[in-house]
């Protein structure tokens, strides 16, 4: 492994990752659709919540440790799914679900994942990890990717309810994003200052989706599968789906993509475990509010009935522990993990939770506080949220 002490921060592993992944990837880790106003605000609404600093408390015997789901964690992260992370760095979901399973936290995959459900099991020994859904039009296709969920020990299924039509992300139109990266002049300019990680991607075998490509009917070459992905997200989602896929599934139901009061009501109503207070990390409706603005409501709405997490513009511990004092049991961390990855593999990964969880129990001492089960809003300074 190497020495990644140097390493202080989240945006130190950003950096990095620019340099060392191809630009289409990168750009689309790291932009959201429109103008990304909502993007930006994902991660600016946090700077404007100020903590409150004590004194003279007794700091020892700190823990950070908690349930997810009724799932135990080291602290109350999770990595969220995220689209095409195998091509920030060769075999990228493997290495993540290394990383999450030896620190102890949870692990999601994505359907639009490069590895697949199986390669997940068969490179962590079957240890538990969680499922995103997408809901496609072909159910019969949905009915046998949950079922090879289940088979590859998935505990809890992540169903994205914000992806019925796709945003407009500009700069993935601009670059042309395909997996793999079509040999176009521009790109191959481009990938021949990436060494590392072609070289990296000659080395592996997985370079499309695996969880679609030869299990999707009709799919057989990369652009049968780029225009199937496309006509497959299916516009007319309802909660009747959603009822549909938790009896289909039968054990723990994640609702993902929760911004609005009343859906939170009808997402605690349909008798799922927890829902996520999320807006696709920017990518999908530019101009609605950023996550953390739109948590305390919701918390306050249901936080009785249904556990509620946040995901979107998480770069710090101190960010987890805003979340958590309003109110989020749990939350969720998409680009963090990505910048981790793309920079350093997963070494980078075990840095940006390292990072993570330092910064979260530093943070929480400061506070006057030793167990994070105890964090509540007294924590934060009143008028700055």
């Amino acid at each position: 492994m190497p020495d990644l002490s140097k390493i202080t921060s989240i945006e130190d592993l950003r950096v990095i990752a620019k340099r060392r992944v191809p630009k289409m990837f990168y750009d689309y880790a790291d932009s959201g659709a429109w103008t990304e106003g909502t993007y930006r605000a994902n991660e600016s609404d946090f700077q404007k919540i100020k903590l409150r600093q004590r004194v003279a408390v007794n700091m020892e015997g700190r823990s950070l440790r908690t349930t997810m789901a009724g799932q135990e964690t080291a602290m109350p992260v999770a990595i969220a799914p995220t689209g095409l992370t195998g091509m920030q760095h060769a075999d990228g979901e493997i290495l993540g679900a290394r990383a999450a399973k030896a620190f102890g936290i949870p692990f999601t995959l994505s359907t639009m994942s490069i590895c697949s459900l199986e390669d997940i099991a068969e490179h962590t020994g079957r240890h538990p990890f969680w499922f995103q859904l997408y809901v496609m039009k072909d159910r019969d296709f949905i009915e046998r990717l949950i079922e090879r969920a289940k088979a590859a020990n998935v505990t809890a299924l992540q169903l994205t309810l914000d992806l019925q039509i796709l945003g407009q992300r500009h700069k993935d139109i601009k670059n042309g994003l395909t997996a793999p990266p079509k040999p176009t002049i521009k790109n191959l300019i481009n990938l021949a200052t990436k060494p590392a990680w072609c070289m990296g991607m000659l080395g592996t075998k997985r370079r499309t989706f695996g969880n679609i490509a030869g299990h999707a009917k009709g799919v057989k070459d990369l652009s049968s599968l780029s225009s199937w992905t496309a006509e497959q997200f299916d516009p007319a989602l309802s909660w009747a789906d959603v009822e549909w896929i938790k009896k289909l599934w039968g054990g723990k139901l994640i609702l993902k993509g929760i911004m609005d009061v009343e859906d939170a009501r009808l997402a605690a109503n349909s008798g799922a475990d927890a829902l996520i207070v999320s807006n696709h990390g920017g990518r999908q409706l530019d101009g609605a509010p950023s996550s953390i603005a739109a948590l305390p409501a919701i918390v306050e709405a249901v936080g009785s009935e249904i556990e509620v997490w946040m995901d979107g513009g998480i770069r710090s511990g101190q960010d987890v522990l805003k979340a958590r004092a309003l109110g989020a049991r749990g939350t969720l961390i998409g680009r963090s993990f990505l910048y981790g990855l793309g920079a350093h593999g997963e070494a980078g990964v075990t840095r940006a939770l390292q990072i993570i969880q330092k910064e979260l129990d530093i943070t929480m001492a400061f506070c006057g506080r030793t167990n994070i089960d105890e964090v509540d809003s007294s924590i934060l300074l009143p008028g700055t949220f």
